[in-house]
Order: structure tokens, then sequence, then C-alpha cells
């Protein structure tokens, strides 16, 4: 792949990216699957199956214990940052989306009560994950790290 260039020989690097870029492709795949129709902005976007965000780190942290050792501090450093990072993709985002649902109803049932349009613009509510998405995602960075070390 061309664009690994652009990391050099860093092989962690070149996993973590991988691994980003496989997980956004799925999920356009995925809503083309559910949906029926192509949505190009899931290729950017946070929150669906499987979490890029759940593969970038275990793709890294994964890499990181192939390359530098399962004891090493890197790796330890690593996943403590990955399970962070899952965490909060699977909990305090995850809330934050449900969160914007209910506002965007009220925003809607505010609206039909009144009869006139209100301003605001509705909430972004995909942005947190699922546990099963996180551990797809998990899984998938696992995966790829192993394929490519």
């Amino acid at each position: 792949m061309d664009f690994l260039k652009l990391f050099g020989n860093n092989k962690i690097l070149q996993v973590a990216s991988v691994s980003w870029l496989i997980a956004q492709t799925i999920k356009v795949i995925h809503t083309f699957i559910v949906k029926k129709r192509f949505d190009f902005t899931r290729f950017v976007g946070s929150g669906g199956m499987p979490s890029s965000h759940a593969s970038f780190v275990m793709g890294l942290t994964t890499a990181v214990g192939l390359i530098h050792g399962w004891d090493s501090a890197y790796f330890a450093i690593a996943l403590c940052v990955s399970l962070v990072i899952m965490y909060d993709a699977a909990g305090v985002r995850r809330a934050v989306g449900k969160q914007a649902i209910i506002l965007n109803r009220m925003l809607e049932d505010m609206q039909h009560k009144r009869k006139k349009i209100i301003t605001e613009q509705r909430l972004k509510e995909l942005i947190g994950h699922t546990p099963i998405e996180v551990f797809a995602g998990a899984i998938l960075g696992i995966i790829i790290a192993n394929l490519m070390i």
C-alpha cells in the first residue's frame, strides 16, 4: 500500500493506520448492507461497527507487543492507553450519544407543539460504541497486527 510509505519503516504506525482504514471501510460496507445505501460519511465518522478507535489502538498495542515484547514498558503504556480509549468509546461517548437522542426528541416535540421552526440543529447521535462494536474493533486490530508483523 503506497500510503504506508508515509510512515517510512515504522511498522507500528503502519499497523495502526491499516487497522483504522479497514475498520472505517467495514463501516461503509456495513451501512450499505443495513441501510441499502452508500454513506461515505461513515468513512470518516465516529461510532458504528466496528470501532475504528479500538481497532487503531489495539493494532498499535499488539504491534508494540510483537516488536518490543509483551513485558516491555512500551507495551504496558500502549495497553493502558488503549483500555482508556476503549472504555471511553463504550462508556462516556456512548452516554453522550444517548443524551443527544433524547435532546433531539425534545427539540422535535417542542417544534411540533409550537408549530414553529426551531433554529437549533440536531445533535450528532452516533458518537460512541456498544461494547460489541468496541470488541469487534479490538479483535480486528489484533488480527491486522498479527498479519502485518
